[in-house]
Formats: C-alpha cells, sequence, structure tokens
C-alpha cells in the first residue's frame, strides 16, 4: 500500500488502548465510504481492537506492517455501512488446511435451500484464492468477503 492511496493519517504512538481505537473512529468517520486512513500505533491490543471493531462497523484493514520509525501502521478503509448478509448457517473451519474448508462448505450447501446464505469462517492460507473460482464453477455467489484479523476471513456464500 502506497501513501498516494492514504487521505488521513493519525499518529497515536505513545497512547495505551482504547484511544488509538477512538482516534481512528473519529477520523474514520470523516471520511467518505472507499477512503483510506493510515493509523499509526504502538500499543499491543489496537490490532484486535481494530479487527473487532472493522468487523462490526462494515470498515476494512487492508493492511498492517511495522513502520520505519516505530510501531505498526493500520490502513483502515471507510465502508459503505452496507449490512452483511443474512446468516443462515456458520461454519468455522479455522485450524483446517486447504481444501478442507471447500470440502465442508460444499457439504452444507448441498443440504441448504437456494438462496440461503452460509459463513464460512477460515484461516487457512490458500482459501482466499481458491473460494472465489470454486463458487462460480459451482453455481454459488460469494457476496462478501471480511477479514476478521489477520489471515483470518469470513466468506458469505449464497448458494445459486
Amino acid at each position: 500500500m502506497n501513501m498516494e492511496m492514504v487521505n488521513m493519517v493519525i499518529d497515536m504512538k505513545g497512547l495505551s488502548c482504547p484511544k488509538p481505537l477512538i482516534g481512528a473512529k473519529r477520523m474514520v468517520d470523516e471520511l467518505a465510504a472507499g477512503q483510506v486512513l493510515l493509523l499509526i500505533s504502538d500499543c499491543p491490543g489496537t490490532q484486535d481492537d481494530l479487527f473487532t471493531w472493522a468487523q462490526h462497523t462494515g470498515n476494512q484493514i487492508l493492511k498492517s506492517e511495522k513502520m520505519p520509525e516505530g510501531g505498526f501502521g493500520y490502513y483502515i478503509q471507510k465502508g459503505t455501512n452496507a449490512k452483511l448478509p443474512k446468516v443462515n448457517v456458520e461454519l468455522d473451519i479455522r485450524g483446517a488446511v486447504c481444501p478442507g474448508p471447500i470440502v465442508e462448505a460444499k457439504k452444507l450447501l448441498n443440504g441448504m435451500q437456494t438462496g440461503e446464505v452460509l459463513k464460512l469462517t477460515s484461516d487457512c492460507p490458500g482459501v482466499q484464492s481458491d473460494i472465489t473460482g470454486w463458487a462460480s464453477a459451482t453455481g454459488m455467489t460469494l457476496l462478501d468477503t471480511v477479514e476478521i484479523s489477520i489471515g483470518v476471513h469470513q466468506f458469505y456464500i449464497r448458494k445459486g
């Protein structure tokens, strides 16, 4: 992520949680949908706070990285405030390696009604690249993908 894509920067180094999250929330509230805030923080709890907050607000953590001047930088993209789809079935399959998440999702989707939505949670590194092709090849619709923490994604899949 380069600095040209950042619309606003807030440096909260030296402040303890929840102050970095509160600062980020105030700044994100000022952004238009799709714009990006770079939050810099050295508080160890900021990462968990941000990912939990983003999951509940429709905002997205695009990337986090160690900053040369200290702390971590979190690139936060303001969401459209669109609500996540209504979920009929949830499958949390963290710890399973590919193709396990897709195999298990297929089993559940086979028993679901057309139009119902499965929320699949997985930390398999390959599932994110595999799921789009798999969904379209099987007539399913990938409605949304949300990174709930680093390397952990939730996929909202509607049976076609």
